[in-house]
């Protein structure tokens, strides 16, 4: 059923879900801790397939941005990873994949059996100004307060966020001394929560937000975008956030200073994320994909070793079969949000490519 409440701005009235949603992205952190049902072992036999599409690559010598699915054939594989795909698009938005030995492979081996993997759930788009296909998580000594740097770059923690992509994927290099550990939430069961405690400030989360661009500006539009952290759109709760970016944005001088309510619903919402998380510790050879409109995910603060750094890469991806995103989505997606052509950073003059270093 669907209601419409009226904005806490009293311009409109929103649309929001009339009770409760449920289903398998409506789940609890402490339950599914408990279970296994969400990681994939990858077996001998799957390893077989991926080192044969290794070397079919490299016969080739095809650039890692130029691999594309076809490229990369798993025949048995191939029809699990699709499964796994709808598990995260359709399901309880998040799967992990367990067992690639990284140990065995240098880097560019290691990144392409991670690419090819990454393209049975979409395409690469590029995460950031300079055209990076391929990320590489791990601490470059910025300043998390640094309007122009990214947390993946600090060793700080992240807070609650969502990326600009459909599905965000991990891969572990290299684990952290202590902490580092992933952490996810479900948006549908915050929601759920926060609508049967306060829906007065579930519904202020329908209005839109504005949130910084953190300098990273496509053509023709502000250095800031604006969108809800909630929207109800073809029978499905989609949720984007980044309150840090949201709060950063508060530096332009033509917007206005966060509401007290405002300040309560973001409150509320980022005190049930730490209520309603999971954690996972990721081993050498995890890979993590992550739907990014239902699940929001973060990271505890870590400390490296002495001679070696926690080493992650990352994916952002875009789905063949993802979900339809509501109008009020297109300027943080800069003004495309068709399915299968959406997402990712495209910035005047950078060039799309897969750097094997963290640059």
């Amino acid at each position: 059923m669907l209601v419409r409440v009226e904005a806490a701005s009293g311009k409109a009235t929103i649309p929001m879900p009339g009770g409760p949603i449920s289903g398998p992205s409506a789940w609890y952190g402490k339950d599914i801790e408990s279970s296994t049902a969400w990681i994939y072992h990858l077996s001998d036999s799957d390893l077989v397939e991926l080192h044969g599409a290794l070397q079919a690559v490299q016969s080739r010598g095809l650039d890692i941005a130029a691999i594309r699915r076809t490229d990369f054939p798993l025949p048995t594989l191939g029809a699990t990873l699709d499964k796994l795909r709808g598990d995260v698009l359709r399901g309880r938005g998040f799967v992990l994949i367990r067992g690639l030995p990284v140990e065995r492979y240098s880097m560019e081996e290691a990144a392409i059996l991670y690419w090819g993997i990454g393209c049975y759930f979409g395409s690469a788009v590029p995460q950031n100004a300079k055209g990076h296909l391929l990320g590489h998580v791990i601490d470059l000594g910025r300043d998390p307060q640094d309007t122009s740097a990214r947390i993946y770059q600090t060793t700080a923690r992240q807070t609650y966020h969502v990326d600009t992509c459909d599905i965000v994927s991990l891969l572990c290099l290299q684990k952290a001394k202590s902490g580092g550990l992933s952490s996810l939430v479900s948006a549908v069961t915050i929601y759920n929560e926060m609508s049967k405690r306060r829906p007065d400030l579930a519904a202020v989360l329908f209005e839109s937000f504005e949130a910084d661009r953190r300098d990273e500006i496509p053509p023709g539009r502000n250095p800031y975008y604006s969108a809800p952290i909630f929207s109800w759109h073809d029978g499905l709760l989609t949720t984007q956030m980044v309150r840090r970016y949201i709060e950063s944005a508060r530096r332009f001088p033509d917007l206005n200073p966060l509401t007290d309510i405002q300040i309560e619903a973001l409150d509320l919402f980022e005190k049930l994320a730490d209520e309603l998380c999971m954690f996972m510790e990721f081993a050498p050879g995890d890979m993590q994909f992550v739907h990014n409109h239902q699940i929001l995910h973060d990271r505890t603060e870590f400390e490296d070793y002495p001679d070696k750094k926690r080493h992650l890469l990352r994916l952002w991806l875009c789905p063949p079969d993802g979900r339809p995103l509501p109008p009020s989505y297109e300027d943080k997606y800069n003004g495309d949000i068709e399915i299968g052509k959406r997402g990712g950073m495209y910035i005047d003059g950078a060039t799309l490519h897969a750097p094997l270093e963290p640059v």
